[in-house]
C-alpha cells in the first residue's frame, strides 16, 4: 500500500506514512502534480495503485448523503482506495496529522488495504468518527 497526499494536506502526512513503513507513499507536489485537475489525477491515481488521502471528500467520493455520486473514485472499476479527512475548513496541521493517524491505525488493525473502498475519519467539535465503506457500491 502507498499513500498519495493531495496537496490540500501537508506533506508531512506524506513523511509520517513513510514512517509508518508506507515507504512508496508521496504527495502531489513531490510528484510535480501541483494544480492537476481531479478528473486527470484520477486516471494517475488508478493507473499507479495509489490510495489518496484527501480533505475535498466530496470531489472523490461524492456528496456526503450519497457517496459515489459523483465522485470520481465511484467510477472506477477497481481502484487501491481512497482516505477522506473530514474536518472544519482552514483544518491546522495538528488535526491533518491526528486524522490521519487514525486512519493509518484503523488500516493497520484491519490488517488489510483498501481495494474499492473509502475510509473517511471525520472531526466534529466532540468527536472523532471513523466509516469505512465499499465505493464504488457492488
Amino acid at each position: 500500500m502507498k499513500f498519495l497526499i493531495d496537496e490540500c494536506l501537508s506533506p508531512q502526512l506524506a513523511t509520517m506514512a513513510q514512517n509508518r513503513g508506507y515507504g512508496e507513499s508521496s504527495h502531489i507536489v513531490w510528484l510535480s502534480l501541483a494544480g492537476m485537475k481531479d478528473w486527470d489525477l484520477i486516471k494517475r491515481v488508478v493507473a499507479e495503485d495509489w490510495t489518496l488521502v484527501t480533505k475535498n471528500s466530496c470531489d472523490f467520493r461524492g456528496p456526503p448523503a450519497t457517496p459515489g455520486t459523483p465522485g470520481l473514485h465511484a467510477t472506477q472499476a477497481i481502484h487501491a482506495g481512497l482516505v477522506c479527512l473530514n474536518g472544519p475548513p482552514g483544518m491546522n496541521l495538528a488535526l491533518q496529522e491526528e486524522l490521519f493517524e487514525q486512519a493509518m491505525d484503523k488500516i493497520a488493525a484491519l490488517g488489510d488495504d483498501l481495494v474499492n473502498q473509502v475510509l473517511e475519519v471525520t472531526a466534529d467539535k466532540e468527536n472523532i468518527t471513523i466509516d469505512r465503506y465499499m465505493l464504488p457500491k457492488p
